[in-house]
């Protein structure tokens, strides 16, 4: 199911890049939009979620979070050529086991919202890389224990810091392609059958996206 998932979001983004390469092959001889004060960026893109998967458990034994690969847009506001502001919406559903005895904590999903200020080189060129730092609200929500020794798991919500390094390469008129890597400091804290069981999980992910931006 995972499988059929991901390439239906391959082929998505595959189409999407198509229809970006002919309109830029149709741009004005091949000019492209530089990064200018004042311009909003609107980016759609692929991500793969990738957890570190460490966890202190009160009744030993450590998590296993599964990578998860789902579409993700943000949205960047640029105060001057070189600085801007970056929001990004996604939210990832993931399976977590309790190892190493491989027993089910059901699922759970995450919504990251997460605002960097970013630092922009060469806003002029057609390969422009930026850095950028952070804050994360990692809202855990929908949580769906296994059932029958397991009858509830329920995680908090926790604030985090963010990393981010990226490029982005100018296609044609305000068209760009984008790669872009997030690490995520990010913990919770996790009951299990109302505190039966307890657990400090460092997740810290990391973000690896691409796709395609259009600035207005």
């Amino acid at each position: 199911m995972q499988g059929n998932k991901t390439i239906k979001l391959a082929a998505l983004t595959a189409a999407l890049l198509g229809a970006t390469a002919l309109s830029c092959a149709q741009a004005d001889e091949g000019g492209f939009k530089t990064k200018s004060a004042g311009d909003f960026l609107v980016r759609g893109r692929l991500i793969d979620a990738i957890p570190r998967d460490h966890a202190s458990v009160s009744a030993g034994g450590s998590v296993d979070v599964s990578n998860e690969i789902v579409p993700e847009i943000d949205f960047s506001y640029f105060v001057t050529d070189n600085i801007a502001f970056e929001l990004i919406a996604a939210t990832t559903r993931h399976s977590v086991t309790w190892t190493p005895s491989g027993t089910s904590l059901g699922k759970v999903n995450l919504l990251p919202p997460t605002l960097t200020a970013q630092y922009h080189f060469m806003p002029k060129e057609k390969l422009s890389p930026y850095v950028g730092a952070g804050l994360n609200y990692t809202i855990f929500y929908n949580e769906d224990a296994p059932g029958g020794a397991i009858t509830s798991v329920d995680y908090k919500n926790h604030v985090g810091y963010a990393l981010q390094a990226g490029v982005d390469y100018a296609l044609g008129g305000a068209w760009s392609l984008n790669l872009d890597v997030k690490k995520i400091f990010l913990r919770t804290d996790v009951s299990v059958n109302n505190g039966a069981v307890t657990a400090k999980v460092d997740l810290d992910p990391w973000i690896v996206g691409l796709g395609v931006g259009y600035r207005f």
